[in-house]
């Protein structure tokens, strides 16, 4: 759980599953992190309904940057996680590995 809030869970994404990992515009269907061993994954829907209902903060680190992730909705569409801008890598989340198993 979080440090400064024990009701906020609080977990590091280390990798998505996107159906077109070439297409930018590809929906992410889930993000996870962790091994084999003791990883995690949560679908798109739970991860956006959680972090909007602040029961849940995600992060990624991507060569020394660690950035919030967040829930965006454009004008028109559906809502999805970016990572905050941090005005070096567009989005991180989006530069992160397959699931490894």
């Amino acid at each position: 759980m979080g440090l400064l809030d024990p009701e906020v869970e609080v977990k590091e994404v280390t990798w998505i599953r996107k159906p077109d990992r070439e297409d930018r515009y590809s929906r992410i269907e889930a993000v996870g992190g962790g091994t084999i061993l003791g990883g995690w994954e949560m679908s798109l829907d739970e991860a956006i309904n959680r972090i909007r209902g602040k029961t849940l903060k995600l992060y990624t680190q991507v060569r020394g940057h660690r950035q919030n992730v967040i829930v965006v909705t454009q004008l028109v569409g559906l809502p999805y996680l970016r990572t905050e801008p941090d005005g070096d890598t567009p989005d991180n989340l989006l530069k992160l590995p397959p699931r490894p198993w």
